[in-house]
């Protein structure tokens, strides 16, 4: 069992808040000149915390790409289809659906946001592959991908509110603070590219609407969190700021680094257990050995025209070739943010744009992995933080604008793809309006169970023994869902 890990909540000055920002110790990746500034230098340590472990049983999944749809898509416009809503559509909710608040329960607890009229999906569903699988026309590259995908349509979460439900995807937890399942994944299996972190998170401006704890390592060693990068402008210089010193050589960058590698173990040898000073020290030797890799990493001119015409001159398909560029690298866990999925209003004009962003890119990404054989070892996830109502929403806005959809925990969609799990598989229902999980409920806690499985652990061993208890990232919940399994 780990010891246990004091807090870093009190920085002592203003650069070594910025240094404590990441998981890694850093803000942003490249800290060469940051590095110069402080008169600080380390030596590698002899064993890297960074370097690969292995998991309690042979892994299906090598490494993860979550994209995250922020905001919640809607399920009865994208992966669920509800010929009901086509029948009732525009009659009162309450009408129809009389049971459905007492039939919820906890599950879509605090909801109350059915008393609208029904609201038919103004999208197509075909059947696709030889699953039979059926997707909406929204998506028309991703479902010629449909044999390999694994859609779990009986999601369920804690909240209907953004900020707390985006931490519970990522977490499983909101009321307090809680390492991110980026994190959990790096402190068991490490990563196999110790000169970048081993879990990025790339999102257009660096952050997130309920910030970097999303991908943060809250009580974990500093080292297993996440590093939130810009992807808004896709210059290796604005991505990753200071990549390199325009002062100081590589040459007097490594005698600093070895100074402050000595000075730390002079310190350690005093002050044993200090994880923080250990957590920053890493960081610099991380962003020192980053000056060459992640230089080439994140240039994506270095790919060739044919690829990255596949996945397309947008930010959607720069940010799925630089995820694949990374996992490719070694990265065990990289983030993308697809955002503005909160369609209150304009649900389907909004819909369209946002998939006919996406679309072409999720192609690309699942044709690019199978071609390099590592589809099979990579797990995608795809999905937001909850899903939308089948009925329509009736705020100002929407009366004015056009006609949206409201938030549900109660039920909604998210697929999965490669790493191990049922190709061509649907898993789940929801209630013939897709408001509730009603057939085989899935959790977030079972979906985070589900992925540690995946990757080699069995949830409940993988712990880190903080504040007196062993802490998971199921907490005390948490199912493998064994019918998504391969």
């Amino acid at each position: 069992m780990n010891p246990r890990l004091c807090s870093h909540s009190q920085p002592l000055t203003k650069r070594r808040d910025f240094l404590t920002r990441s998981s890694l110790g850093i803000g942003s990746l490249g800290l060469a000149s940051l590095m110069q500034e402080l008169g600080m230098a380390a030596e590698a340590p002899p064993q890297s915390p960074l370097a690969p472990k292995s998991p309690h049983f042979a892994a299906k999944a090598k490494r993860v790409i979550h994209i995250f749809c922020e905001g919640g898509p809607s399920q009865v416009d994208t992966f669920d289809p509800k010929p009901a809503l086509d029948k009732f559509h525009g009659k009162m909710a309450d009408e129809v659906m009389k049971d459905y608040q007492k039939a919820a329960g906890d599950v879509a607890a605090g909801m109350g946001r059915l008393s609208g009229k029904l609201q038919r999906s103004a999208f197509k569903f075909s059947k696709h592959g030889q699953s039979g699988m059926e997707i909406s026309e929204l998506f028309p590259k991703l479902a010629t991908h449909s044999d390999e995908l694994c859609v779990i349509r009986s999601m369920h979460t804690k909240t209907s509110v953004h900020e707390p439900a985006q931490l519970v995807m990522n977490t499983g937890e909101f009321a307090s603070v809680r390492p991110s399942m980026g994190s959990w994944s790096v402190y068991g299996l490490g990563s196999e590219n110790q000169n970048l972190p081993g879990f990025i998170s790339l999102s257009p401006n660096g952050t997130t609407s309920s910030g970097d704890k999303q991908w943060g390592n809250a009580f974990l060693p500093a080292w297993c969190g996440g590093t939130g990068i810009p992807t808004k402008d896709p210059s290796v210089t604005k991505m990753i700021e200071y990549i390199r010193s325009g002062t100081t050589s590589l040459r007097e960058q490594r005698r600093q680094l070895d100074l402050m590698r000595a000075m730390h173990e002079d310190f350690a040898q005093k002050h044993p257990g200090d994880a923080l000073l250990e957590g920053r020290v890493s960081a610099f030797e991380t962003a020192f050995r980053m000056q060459v890799e992640a230089t080439d990493a994140f240039d994506l001119t270095r790919e060739p025209k044919n690829i990255r015409d596949l996945y397309g001159d947008t930010e959607q398909g720069r940010q799925l070739l630089l995820a694949r560029r990374l996992v490719e690298r070694g990265v065990r866990f990289v983030q993308v943010y697809h955002n503005n999925w909160d369609t209150h209003d304009l649900n389907d004009e909004r819909h369209r744009e946002l998939t006919a962003a996406c679309d072409q890119p999720l192609h690309a990404l699942l044709t690019d992995l199978k071609q390099r054989d590592m589809l099979k070892d990579t797990l995608i996830l795809w999905g937001g933080e909850f899903g939308r109502t089948p009925t329509s929403d009736n705020n100002d806005v929407a009366k004015k604008k056009g006609i949206g959809r409201d938030h549900n925990a109660g039920g909604f969609t998210l697929w999965m793809a490669g790493g191990g799990v049922k190709p061509g598989t649907v898993y789940g229902s929801t209630d013939d309006f897709g408001a509730l999980a009603v057939e085989n409920p899935v959790d977030v806690h079972d979906l985070h169970a589900t992925m540690m499985h995946l990757l080699g652990f069995d949830h409940e061993r993988l712990t880190y023994r903080y504040a007196g208890r062993d802490f998971r990232l199921t907490d005390v919940y948490g199912h493998v869902v064994k019918g998504v399994l391969a």
